[in-house]
C-alpha cells in the first residue's frame, strides 16, 4: 500500500453519539509543522467534563476547531472561552502552540461576559542548556536569540505581549478591552528536586506524578516523557469522577508515561509510520538525512510500538490516536497498531467526540 494517500475528506467528522458527562473531543490529530492533509488540524485535544474545557496543546487550526467543536456553548455571544478552565502545554514545539499567540492576544474579545476565574496555563519552564547537536562532531549551527534561547511558558507568552503591544495598547484604549493578562494566568512547571534538563535531554524515572492543579473534582497530574533532545516534555492525566484520561505529547516509549497511563480509561498516544519516516530521509542528503531520522525514530513512538509496548504495559482500556505522522497514512496503516494490544483501538478524527463514562 502506497503511503501518503489521503485519508479522509476535508470536512471534519463530528460525532452523532448522544454525549457524556465526561469526553474526549480531538480537535486537530496532525502531528508535525509539515501540513499534509485538510481533514486534520495541528495536534490539540480537548478535554470536557460537565460544563468546563481543558485543552492540551494548541496545534495550527486548533483555535478555528473549537467553535467547530460546538463544545463552547457561549459562541454567539462572543463568549467562546466562557467554559474553557485550563490550557496544557505537553513542549514547546512549533507544532503543539502554533495557535497560543492567536488566542493569546484575541482571547479578551472571545470571552465577552465571562464571570469564571482566569484561564490557568501551564507548559515547561526554562530549558537551561541549548540540546545537543546531532550528530557529534556535526558543526555548531548558530544560536537563536542567544539572550534568551530557551525561553519557558511564562517567558514566551511574555514575548508574544511584546510582539502584539500595538494592538494590546489600542484595543484597550480604544475599545476599553482588558489585556490579555487578565484571562491567563501562565505557569511554568515547577522542576526542582525533580529533574534540571541536560544536553541529551533524557529524563528519569520518576517515583511519583507531578501534581498540576485540583479543579473541583477534575485532578490534573503529569509525568516527564522522552521526546529528546527536546526537553522538558510532558504528559498529562485527568482523574474525573467519570474516568481518566492520559494525553501522552510527543515522546518515544516511556516508562514514565506508562506509570502515568496505568489503568487509565483512554490514552491519547502519538504515533509515527515508520516506513513514512525512512521514505522521508531517503530523499534527503546524508548529512541531513542522519539527525532527521534520529529525531523521527528515536523522540517518538512507532505503530509496532504503541499498542504493544505502551498501551499494553499500561493496561489502557482504550488507545486513541492522535498527533498522526504522516497526517495523510492510510488508516490502514494505524490499525496495525493493534497488533500486541487487547483493548480498543480508536484512530483519532478531528472533532469526533469520544464518551468517558455512561452517556448524559
Amino acid at each position: 500500500m502506497t503511503l501518503g494517500t489521503t485519508a479522509a475528506c476535508a470536512t471534519p467528522r463530528r460525532s452523532t453519539e448522544p454525549l457524556a458527562r465526561t469526553r474526549i473531543v480531538p480537535l486537530g490529530t496532525a502531528g508535525g509543522p509539515t501540513l499534509l492533509d485538510p481533514a486534520r488540524a495541528g495536534v490539540s485535544t480537548a478535554i470536557v467534563h460537565a460544563d468546563r474545557i481543558y485543552l492540551v496543546d494548541l496545534g495550527l487550526g486548533a483555535y478555528q476547531r473549537l467553535v467547530q467543536s460546538g463544545i463552547a456553548p457561549g459562541l454567539a455571544n462572543g463568549d467562546l472561552l466562557e467554559n474553557v478552565r485550563g490550557i496544557f502545554f505537553t513542549h514547546l514545539h512549533s507544532d503543539h502552540i502554533a495557535d497560543w499567540p492567536a488566542l493569546y492576544v484575541t482571547g479578551v474579545s472571545n470571552a465577552i461576559g465571562r464571570t469564571a476565574p482566569p484561564i490557568q496555563v501551564w507548559g515547561p519552564g526554562v530549558r537551561p542548556t541549548l540540546p545537543r547537536v546531532f550528530p557529534p562532531g556535526r558543526p555548531q549551527p548558530p544560536v537563536f536569540e542567544p539572550g534568551d534561547p530557551g525561553p519557558g511558558t511564562v517567558g514566551m507568552t511574555s514575548h508574544l505581549r511584546q510582539a502584539f503591544a500595538t494592538d494590546i495598547n489600542d484595543r484597550s484604549r480604544d475599545s476599553a478591552l482588558a489585556g490579555p493578562d487578565t484571562l491567563f494566568e501562565v505557569h511554568d512547571i515547577d522542576l526542582a528536586g525533580i529533574w534540571t534538563p541536560d544536553l541529551d535531554g533524557e529524563p528519569p524515572r520518576l517515583s511519583a506524578p507531578i501534581h498540576i492543579w485540583q479543579d473541583g473534582d477534575v485532578t490534573i497530574t503529569a509525568t516527564l516523557v522522552d521526546h529528546h533532545p527536546t526537553a522538558p516534555a510532558f504528559a498529562y492525566r485527568f482523574d474525573t469522577p467519570d474516568g481518566s484520561i492520559v494525553i501522552s505529547g510527543d515522546t518515544t516509549v516511556s516508562k514514565n508515561l506508562i506509570d502515568l497511563a496505568h489503568d487509565t480509561d483512554y490514552l491519547v498516544h502519538e504515533v509515527i509510520d515508520a516506513q513514512f519516516a525512512e521514505q522521508v530521509v531517503a530523499h534527503l542528503p546524508p548529512d541531513k538525512a542522519a539527525p532527521m531520522r534520529e529525531h523521527l525514530l528515536s523522540a517518538h513512538t512507532t505503530i509496532e510500538q504503541v499498542g504493544a509496548q505502551v498501551a499494553q504495559a499500561a493496561r489502557a482500556r482504550n488507545l486513541v490516536l492522535s498527533h498522526l505522522v504522516p497526517a495523510n497514512n492510510p488508516i490502514a496503516r494505524w490499525k496495525l497498531a493493534q497488533q500486541g494490544y487487547s483493548g480498543r483501538l480508536v484512530i483519532g478524527n478531528d472533532l469526533d467526540a469520544l464518551n468517558v463514562g455512561v452517556s448524559a
